[in-house]
């Protein structure tokens, strides 16, 4: 599965300090995540995913954000200091669901 979306970055306030960005899922994209992540799930609920932005790929893990309702992704730094991003800018983010 693979889902292609325009997010804008934001921050987590309770962890404001540890400068922890993320975009959320679309709600209809997380049904789906849902509803074809295997499990048992890994920690917190979090789903392996293969990520790009830009030119940047990753792997990391989207959580489940009762609050939204939806998965969030973590942005890391260094990914936001290679494709010019801060908190409040929109980008271009492809999430692939990783096997296993």
């Amino acid at each position: 599965m693979t889902v292609v979306f325009d997010a804008e970055l934001w921050e987590w306030d309770a962890r404001r300090t540890d400068s922890w960005t993320f975009v959320s899922l679309p709600a209809e994209a997380s049904d789906d995540v849902r509803e074809r992540a295997a499990e048992p799930r890994r920690g917190f609920g979090s789903v392996r995913v293969r990520v790009t932005v830009g030119a940047t790929n990753w792997q990391t893990s989207i959580f489940p954000d009762g609050s939204r309702g939806t998965y969030v992704l973590p942005v890391k730094r260094a990914v936001r200091e290679a494709e010019g991003l801060d908190v409040g800018d929109t980008c271009t983010v492809t999430v692939e669901l990783a096997g296993g």
